[in-house]
């Protein structure tokens, strides 16, 4: 059973350092807006895009309405988390999306960070969520003691590009050369009921490769995916959102699993085919895809 409630499909990478293009993002119509401090930010512009995220923040002109508001850090062992936390923090955002995590360790000691920070400006306690994203050789090794390193952690996102690097492969269209790492972040997260978020799609112009990718990683286990430009988002949404068809055969599974229950029934036949809990189990998936934000308490 899934840790979040939150809807996450697709989550929109915005540069930290540009208001306008934050406007954009939170007009844009994705689940969740990642304004960036780190790849999208020249290291000259870091305190300049730390303002400006906090400014984004708190602009009572700029609508995010529902659009979950996070911003993702520069890594673990910069010495620069401190600070991106510090001005950050006091725009109250939902969470913060953490790069290149290696171990429980980075996890444990950003969330004592926060607490700290949580104190300072009146929020409550551990109500900051978190996003690690997987991006490493040692990441992948160990995916377990991070997947369980602290109650923020909500999904596990999948960093695919940094990962080749990180272990010298050579990045192809086909993806064989990270794809044990891709299906480890997805089992962990599985396993620690987390959501499973997949790496960016790089070519912004090949719409068709995106929607077969993200149609791939869906049918892994993947529940949403991060993006890179805002015409990606509609493609995204529509794979990681069931159709209306899905939903209701789902739902008369579920209703016809429920009523055999009450009459003492375990295996049974429906639609030509023996229904058992692995069946139930994806129905019950498929469901939990179709929940909109509105329904987020």
């Amino acid at each position: 059973m899934l840790r979040a409630r939150r809807t996450r499909r697709v989550l929109l990478f915005m540069p930290g350092d540009d208001l306008h293009k934050i406007k954009k993002g939170a007009a844009s119509g994705a689940d969740s807006i990642i304004m960036d401090l780190e790849d999208g930010v020249a290291l000259n512009h870091k305190e300049a895009a730390r303002e400006t995220v906090r400014q984004a923040l708190r602009d009572e002109s700029i609508e995010f309405g529902r659009t979950e508001r996070l911003v993702r850090l520069n890594p673990p062992g910069t010495g620069l988390q401190e600070s991106d936390i510090a001005v950050t923090i006091e725009g109250y955002p939902d969470g913060y999306v953490i790069p290149k995590v290696e171990s429980s360790d980075d996890i444990q000691t950003l969330s004592d960070t926060l607490r700290r920070h949580e104190r300072r400006i009146g929020l409550e306690p551990n109500t900051t969520r978190l996003i690690p994203i997987i991006e490493t050789a040692l990441g992948v090794v160990n995916l377990p003691g991070i997947a369980r390193a602290d109650q923020r952690v909500e999904a596990l996102a999948f960093g695919a590009e940094d990962l080749a690097g990180s272990i010298g492969a050579v990045r192809t269209p086909e993806g064989d050369e990270v794809f044990y790492a891709r299906s480890a972040v997805v089992l962990h997260a599985a396993a620690f009921g987390l959501q499973a978020l997949d790496t960016p799609y790089v070519d912004l112009h090949d719409l068709d490769g995106l929607r077969a990718e993200s149609e791939r990683v869906m049918r892994l286990g993947y529940t949403g995916k991060l993006a890179i430009h805002p015409a990606q988002i509609d493609v995204i949404k529509s794979v990681f959102t069931p159709t209306e068809q899905e939903v209701a055969e789902a739902h008369a599974l579920i209703t016809a699993f429920e009523n055999h229950q009450q009459n003492g029934t375990g295996v049974f036949a429906y639609n030509g085919k023996m229904v058992d809990m692995p069946m139930i189990r994806a129905a019950r998936r498929i469901l939990a895809r179709a929940i909109s934000p509105d329904d987020i308490d």
